[in-house]
């Protein structure tokens, strides 16, 4: 696994009720469900990672965030995780409203737009910047609504979630939980995981 997923599957208590939103190739459900005794399933956009995940035996199903999440019940799920998806949904206020109805918990991370050295590569160059959180040109990306750190923190002020934990991940090298203000967390991370619930 990712260390961000590492980070997650370490947020999420054993024998828990777990929904992955995007959940890719399986490995966070996989993990979760061998490991840690929870009952895992994931929702993949990606018919391939579909396909590629129920081979190996994981109960994942093709969905979208966007429409499906509205037909789950109210509090099916301890926690329901999104992992560096939000910026690629249509409408990330809704997902993370029907996250937070059907899931006591929502785990969410995300690539930090306001990280140095993509601010760096736009003053330097003057065009989108591309790393290895941020891999594809702005022409082929599915990443429609980039955000800050800064950005998500007054996302959740506004709609009145409880950020439970939150920390800052560096692909490969550190992660640290909010020890810093959330502006310098903004300026130093990659990516941003946080722990939300409602008020």
């Amino acid at each position: 696994m990712r260390l961000d997923e590492k980070i997650i599957a370490d947020l999420i208590a054993p024998g828990s009720r777990v929904l992955d939103i995007g959940s890719g190739d399986g490995s966070l459900i996989g993990y979760l469900s061998r490991d840690k005794g929870c009952q895992a399933q994931g929702i993949e956009l990606d018919m391939k990672a579909v396909t590629h995940s129920v081979a190996h035996g994981l109960p994942v199903m093709h969905g979208d965030a966007d429409y499906d999440l509205a037909d789950y019940p109210e509090g099916t799920f301890d926690y329901v995780v999104l992992q560096r998806t939000l910026q690629a949904v249509e409408h990330p206020r809704d997902v993370l409203s029907h996250m937070l109805r059907i899931g006591r918990y929502a785990v969410v991370s995300f690539p930090n737009f306001g990280h140095w050295r993509l601010r760096w590569q736009f003053l330097r160059t003057g065009r989108m910047p591309m790393t290895s959180v941020w891999p594809t040109p702005w022409y082929a990306t599915a990443n429609i609504h980039p955000c800050t750190i800064y950005d998500f923190f007054a996302l959740c002020e506004e709609d009145g979630y409880e950020i439970c934990q939150w920390m800052v991940v560096n692909e490969k090298r550190s992660s640290f939980w909010g020890r810093f203000s959330p502006k310098l967390a903004n300026l130093l991370g990659e990516q941003a995981l946080f722990l939300l619930k409602k008020k």
